[in-house]
């Protein structure tokens, strides 16, 4: 194909299942609909009981919103491809995928650095926790949270979106940024180094806030009482469970992006790349739901009311 601008792009990474596609469309239709249930759930909860309305769980329900927002933009996609013959997308649906699935990815790893910060101060000031962690802060920590990868994301399309190409294959089953550009026969330096410094700095920096919190809440657990580390290890265990997931989901997908991977089964493959956008938005909510005991109580509580 000689350089021109596509106008869609198909999904090779797909193959042919037979009428096993519809027990598969069942599958991850059951599970989209078990993590868009699960994740509105704890949102309401969350938003309707001023009891809920502190800083931990205001985080914790734009951690929500997140992983209903990275499903979204996957699994719609997803179960219209499965049940397509042809599986081809249009250009401009390829690179609002592209924007959902990288920015989700962003927006989590800064939600969870926001997450650690606040349990830092929880633990290791917690007569100053209140006048250190206002309104004005919480909204703060929020919106640079969402609005710095969303931003980071358009500068990132406008820079790959007008690139020429010279094919229009994509050996995976949803679209992403890589994938795109090695189909590119023009210039990729300057979008190359742009995406290396996003995503290096969004990634550095939401580590190095993680690591230096614990490194702090671990110091005020050797040194207090048995009730202060009873208090780290409730608060502070789902978010390093997450984190771990999530990490763990991530790099898949990054290793899977750069290195050869003809070696391993197609199907593994395709498990890898959607593990981080499928395991964590369904990991999240069953995790903290389970875990916080002021959350499992009003779900609880909600759930008996609805029998009656």
């Amino acid at each position: 194909m000689n350089s021109t601008q596509v106008s869609y792009f198909t999904l090779a990474a797909y193959f042919d299942t037979g009428g096993f596609k519809y027990l598969y469309f069942i599958v991850l239709m059951s599970l989209y609909l078990l993590i868009v249930s699960a994740n509105v759930l704890l949102i309401v909860v969350i938003c309707s009981n001023r009891s809920l309305h502190e800083p931990m769980y205001l985080f914790l329900c734009s951690l929500f919103v997140n992983e209903l927002y990275g499903s979204t933009g996957l699994f719609p996609f997803l179960l219209v491809q499965i049940l397509s013959d042809i599986h081809t997308v249009a250009a401009p649906l390829c690179f609002l995928q592209v924007y959902c699935v990288h920015s989700y990815g962003a927006v989590e790893y800064l939600n969870l650095a926001v997450m650690s910060y606040d349990r830092y101060l929880a633990i290791c000031y917690p007569l100053q926790y209140n006048t250190r962690m206002t309104r004005d802060k919480i909204a703060a920590l929020i919106a640079v949270t969402w609005l710095y990868p969303c931003c980071a994301m358009v500068v990132s399309l406008s820079l790959s979106s007008p690139l020429q190409l010279c094919g229009n294959i994509i050996h995976k089953v949803y679209c992403d940024t890589h994938s795109v550009l090695k189909l590119a026969c023009s210039d990729t330096n300057v979008i190359n180094i742009y995406g290396l410094i996003a995503t290096f700095s969004t990634i550095s920096v939401s580590l190095l806030v993680i690591l230096y919190t614990y490194i702090k809440i671990l110091k005020v657990c050797f040194s207090g009482c048995k009730q202060t580390r009873q208090k780290a290890v409730s608060t502070c265990t789902p978010h390093l469970a997450s984190l771990l997931n999530f990490s763990i989901g991530a790099s898949f997908e990054i290793i899977q992006s750069r290195f050869n991977m003809s070696s391993v089964p197609n199907v593994l493959r395709i498990f890898l790349s959607l593990y981080f956008l499928t395991c964590q938005p369904l990991f999240n909510p069953v995790l903290y739901g389970l875990k916080m005991s002021k959350i499992r109580a009003i779900c609880k509580s909600l759930i008996s009311n609805a029998d009656y």
